[in-house]
């Protein structure tokens, strides 16, 4: 039977495992509030780790790393919306286009930094609190982007719920033609809905290559950007669910770690395959209720809006 510390450290794995899906899972649910789908996130959280890796190692400050990876997803992000909202492209084949296009761009942008490594950012304890017994371990010991994944949670959630700017990003997404028949900016609104994801993707992108192993590798990002869109699927695109999807997602990207500590007799390949095992199973799962998923999707989501003068 596991001991209470044991306990402690795997949950609080599991929170640093699952920041960076949380973060991007945050900015593409913002995203496609707004009716616009982006499947570049893969493409852009591999832009922000690499070029976020390179700022810092250049500039030996973390702080230029993570504002450049942010601009380099907010640059993406604006390059896929002016595609898919001022030309009207397919949004699908544009977001696939992004992340194929991202994938091979930060291969050759950080051909010469692979095995590079750097000092990463450090835990930051809250005092007082991260002494509490197993519950300072679990919640009040991380870096401080994880303490910023929670704050932007709570930001977004109470944007959605309490704000009319929130209320007019759904209103865009659920009916673009009806929201600018009321005077809103359709096309501004959802430019920086697209800005917003980016920035996220790209944050998502350097906390894996400041923070959780700092370094850089090819494809080091490893599916996440497309486990966070499924993740958006998966909460029913409610904020307080996508936290709870992105952890369930990080213990399940531990796992195989977990079960190697306990001399289970599996191949750790099998192990390592399991988050994605799960996202498979998850979206099978959700595609039988699709009454669900029309309830709680964004009507206009995925569909081009023509703008009209």
């Amino acid at each position: 039977m596991m001991d209470m510390d044991l306990i402690a450290n795997i949950l609080f794995a599991t929170i640093r495992t699952g920041t960076p899906l949380l973060l991007v899972a945050l900015g593409e649910l913002v995203c496609e509030k707004s009716g616009i789908l982006n499947l570049g996130q893969e493409g852009m959280m591999l832009m922000g780790a690499v070029v976020g890796f390179i700022a810092a190692f250049h500039s030996e400050s973390l702080i230029v790393g993570f504002a450049i990876a942010i601009l380099a997803g907010v640059i993406m992000s604006l390059l896929f919306g002016f595609i898919v909202i001022q030309l009207n492209a397919n949004q699908v084949a544009t977001g696939l286009a992004l992340t194929i296009f991202g994938t091979g761009l930060s291969g050759f942008v950080g051909l010469n930094y692979v095995g590079e490594s750097l000092k990463g950012l450090s835990e930051m304890p809250i005092p007082l609190l991260s002494d509490i017994p197993y519950l300072g371990v679990i919640f009040f010991s991380h870096d401080p982007l994880v303490y910023l994944s929670i704050f932007m949670t709570v930001a977004i959630y109470y944007f959605f719920r309490k704000t009319r700017a929130g209320l007019i990003v759904k209103a865009v997404g659920e009916s673009p033609e009806a929201s600018q028949a009321i005077g809103l900016p359709v096309y501004k609104i959802r430019y920086l809905a697209v800005m917003f994801g980016g920035g996220m993707a790209g944050l998502a992108g350097a906390y894996l290559s400041l923070v959780y192993t700092p370094l850089w590798a090819d494809n080091m990002t490893a599916g996440r950007g497309w486990i966070a869109l499924a993740l958006v699927v998966f909460a029913s695109w409610q904020v307080e669910r996508a936290v709870v999807g992105a952890y369930l997602f990080g213990f399940m990207s531990i796992m195989h770690l977990i079960l190697q500590g306990f001399d289970v007799s599996i191949s750790a390949n099998i192990l390592a395959t399991l988050p994605y095992v799960v996202t498979i199973l998850v979206l099978v799962f959700l595609s039988k209720n699709q009454a669900r998923i029309k309830l709680f999707a964004p009507v206009s989501l995925g569909k081009p809006f023509h703008r009209t003068n």
